[in-house]
């Protein structure tokens, strides 16, 4: 099998480095092979910016919430001077709001076509980071808000884009997916709630299409005398 690993964390003597090596290590001695994906090393930028508006459109929009968006005038508004507004106002001159849409999605973010090429052809996916906040590192969660996009990781049914949640349709279909995670709180403490939410947010909604195996590791349980905070 294929294993896309995605990893977030900073600090290579870590535990959760160590994790990602044994856990690669396994891959390797049973015959599958792991392509490490480490977020920190390639300087990946997880901030969303208006460059990703068209990795948030496609020609499933229904034709009433289509035209609330008003492209026409958000395009003319981005214009960067008259010469270019002049221009770009002759070519909408005769455009659909579908044409709009099949010219905004030509101008997608290239690192992030990348990105999305690693997990379409992984056939397993794993993630490997410390918890930090009850959640995933700024860096990873900045990775799946711009990678798991609209027509890639999900679609919408027209309920959906009416605010239904249940109209979200996922559309990855990896045979496994996997997340681990350090943290410097125990198994008792996850229990008051905190568990509860993680599994909401990220094993359940932020799933591939299917159900997440997920372990959490308490770090301190391994390395006693090392600020556990580091550790992460």
């Amino acid at each position: 099998m294929k294993i896309l690993t995605v990893y977030a964390n900073p600090n290579p003597r870590s535990f959760c480095h160590a994790i990602l090596q044994q856990f690669t290590r396994g891959l390797e001695d049973a015959g599958h092979t792991n392509e490490v994906l480490d977020l920190y090393a390639i300087g990946f930028d997880p901030v969303l910016r208006d460059r990703d508006n068209p990795n948030w459109i496609d020609e499933s929009v229904p034709s009433d919430i289509l035209e609330t968006m008003n492209l026409k005038q958000r395009i003319l508004n981005s214009c960067g001077g008259p010469v270019q507004r002049f221009i770009m106002k002759r070519w909408l001159r005769n455009k659909s709001s579908l044409d709009i849409v099949k010219e905004i999605r030509k101008h997608r973010p290239k690192d992030i076509l990348e990105q999305q090429q690693k997990v379409a052809q992984a056939q397993g996916l794993a993630f490997i980071s410390p918890v930090w906040f009850v959640g995933f590192p700024a860096i990873l969660k900045g990775w799946i808000e711009r990678v798991f996009t609209l027509d890639f990781a999900f679609s919408l049914s027209p309920e959906g884009w009416r605010g239904k949640i249940e109209g979200r349709i996922p559309l990855l279909k990896h045979e496994k997916a996997l997340i681990i995670n350090t943290t410097i709180f125990n198994e008792e403490s996850y229990k008051t709630g905190l568990g509860e939410a993680m599994k909401m947010l990220i094993d359940d909604f932020v799933s591939p299409g299917k159900r997440v195996l997920k372990i959490r590791i308490q770090s301190q349980d391994i390395y006693e005398t090392v600020d556990n905070y580091l550790l992460q």
